[in-house]
Order: structure tokens, then C-alpha cells, then sequence
């Protein structure tokens, strides 16, 4: 059995997961080989993971799992779903997350908080394009967010989302929970604002008419994918900083866990890309609490629309 940083390493020859053609010992390779440049993004904040098993479909895990080693730092969090409290892990460490990678954890989940602290770090706008939509339309929606950030005094850095979008990520500071939500609710609503055509923030898919999302609903207990992170598809593409003027020329294809070591070499693009921690404008956080809660408002628009159509169902049939 092999071993690293005191992780005692198994099956590394072996098939990581169904369909993704990759071993589990490329998994591991790519994250100690990034270490350094993703614990920093992980470090201090309640995990959620996406794990593999061959045989058996991805599974999201919060709780820490049995039998995990006593250096493996975690930190009671209250789970709404479950409604009981479970022990996230904190992968302040390589051997952390060596270990995850150990119990093939593939995809690493991060608040836009840290564990104790009473102010969140940043916001998210997450691009999330149409079926069967080219990467060049969310790369346009990206740059109208650029455009509506500007507008409001801020800055952002872009990511792959190691999918099919691109996640926008602004470090905040000296803002509540409740209006960095807000703030974030705004800028979606500019970007669509800019070009309606390509844009909207429409949470339900039906309402969104072949057009780019602008997701505005990472903000509190919700999560987004950190930068460096594989993601469960065929050969583990990574979730990849590229500099805005050059998002034009990449595709998510392009970063996976056997490329993305060599195109870093020793650099570390994320932490070069994202500005300082910046305070929200008051107009933009203002005009954010006038906006609806995505999910809210949607919950509410699916009931109406079930009612009326129960109602056009009983006049026909009567």
C-alpha cells in the first residue's frame, strides 16, 4: 500500500468511477499536485463533496465520514434538509485533502463564508447556458456581468465552472449575509438588463427562452464549486481561472486533471486574478432588497401555475 503525507493510499490503479476514464491515482496526483494553490480556497470553510464509487451513482456528503483520522478538522453545522447537526470537514491541509481524494472525493463545494465568522467573503454570479448552447453565449453574458460590476464600482474574477458556465466571483468585506444576497440579486438583474436577448434571471428553465441564467442564489448557506476543482464528468475536467480577456479562447474541455497541472506550472491564477475584498455600494444593495428571492419567487410561480391549471382542468371537464 502507498502512502502520502501519512495517507495510506489504495487502489490507485483502479477505475475512479463509472464513464469517466480516469483511475482514482489520477485523482489523487491532480490534487497534490494543486494543493498548494486549492487549500487556500477550501481552508476555513464547511465542505460539501461530490464522491464516486464504481457501480454506484455520485453521492453529495456533508458529514464527515466514519472512522475519518482525528486530525481531520470538522465543524458542527446545522443542516436544514436533514434537520439535524452535521460535522463538515475543513480541509485546512494537504493531508486533508489528500485523504479526500483517498475516499475519491471529486468535486469540492464551498460557502462564501468561513467557519465562525459573522460576515461573508464575496459573492457569486453563476452563468448557466441554455442546452445545447456554444460556450461563445456565456462567454457574452460573462462580459455583460464584467459591464454591470464596472458599472457598480466593483471587480470580479472568472472561473470555468468545469461544466458548461462560468462562475464570477467578487471578495466582499463589511457586508451582512442579507445584503451581499441583495447585492448579488442586483447585479444579475443589470447584467440581464444590458442584453435581454442573451440574459435572464429567470430561475424557472421553462421561462428562460434559450437564454443564459444568471444565478444569483449562491449567497448564504449555498455553495459553489472551488477553483481547481475536478468535476464529475468524462476525464474529470477542472473548475479553471482564465483571465476575462481570454475567455474567448478557452473552452471548459480544456482543463481537466491531466492538463491542468502543466498549463499552471508554478503559478497560481486564481489568487493572482481576484482583487481585494471591496465594499458594496448602498444603491446597489438597496435596489437588491427590492428584488424577490429566485427560489422564493419561483416556489410561489410554480403553485400558481399548478392552481390555475388544476382550475382550466376542472372547466373542461365541466
Amino acid at each position: 500500500m502507498e502512502e502520502l503525507d501519512g495517507v495510506a493510499l489504495s487502489s490507485l490503479d483502479a477505475p475512479l468511477g463509472d464513464g469517466l476514464g480516469v483511475t482514482k491515482g489520477d485523482l489523487v496526483s491532480y490534487l497534490a499536485a494543486v494543493a498548494d494553490r486549492m487549500v487556500p480556497g477550501l481552508a476555513g470553510r464547511p465542505l460539501s463533496v461530490m464522491r464516486v464509487r464504481p457501480g454506484q451513482a455520485p453521492f453529495m456528503q456533508r458529514n464527515v465520514s466514519k472512522g475519518a483520522p482525528e486530525w481531520v478538522g470538522t465543524v458542527p453545522v446545522w443542516a436544514a434538509g436533514a434537520h439535524r447537526e452535521v460535522h463538515q470537514v475543513l480541509c485546512d491541509d494537504r493531508r486533508t485533502l489528500i485523504w479526500l481524494a483517498n475516499q475519491r472525493t471529486v468535486e469540492f463545494h464551498v460557502p462564501n463564508f468561513c467557519a465562525g465568522e459573522p460576515e461573508p467573503t464575496g459573492l457569486v454570479l453563476d452563468l448557466d447556458p441554455p442546452e445545447g448552447a456554444d460556450f461563445a453565449a456565456v462567454v457574452a453574458v460573462a462580459g455583460l456581468v464584467r459591464r454591470a460590476l464596472e458599472g457598480a464600482g466593483l471587480a470580479g474574477a472568472v472561473k470555468t465552472s468545469g461544466s458548461k458556465g462560468v462562475h464570477v466571483v467578487v471578495p466582499v468585506a463589511g457586508s451582512s449575509f442579507e445584503d451581499v444576497a441583495a447585492a448579488t440579486r442586483a447585479l444579475a438583474a443589470r447584467t440581464a438588463a444590458l442584453d435581454p436577448e442573451r440574459a435572464t434571471t429567470a430561475y424557472l428553465r421553462e421561462d428562460r427562452g434559450g437564454r443564459v441564467f444568471v444565478d444569483s442564489t449562491r449567497s448564504g448557506q449555498g455553495t459553489v464549486v472551488a477553483a481547481y476543482s475536478p468535476r464529475i464528468r468524462p476525464g474529470l475536467p477542472v473548475s479553471f481561472p482564465v483571465p476575462w480577456d481570454r475567455l474567448g479562447e478557452v473552452r471548459p474541455a480544456d482543463f481537466t486533471v491531466t492538463t491542468a497541472p502543466a498549463l499552471l506550472g508554478d503559478a497560481d491564477p486564481w489568487a493572482e486574478a481576484l482583487p481585494g475584498p471591496q465594499h458594496l455600494p448602498a444603491d446597489l444593495v438597496a435596489e437588491g432588497h427590492t428584488i424577490p428571492v429566485a427560489r422564493v419567487q419561483a416556489m410561489h410561480e410554480g403553485k400558481r401555475r399548478k392552481r390555475a391549471a388544476a382550475q382550466r382542468e376542472d372547466g373542461a371537464d365541466g
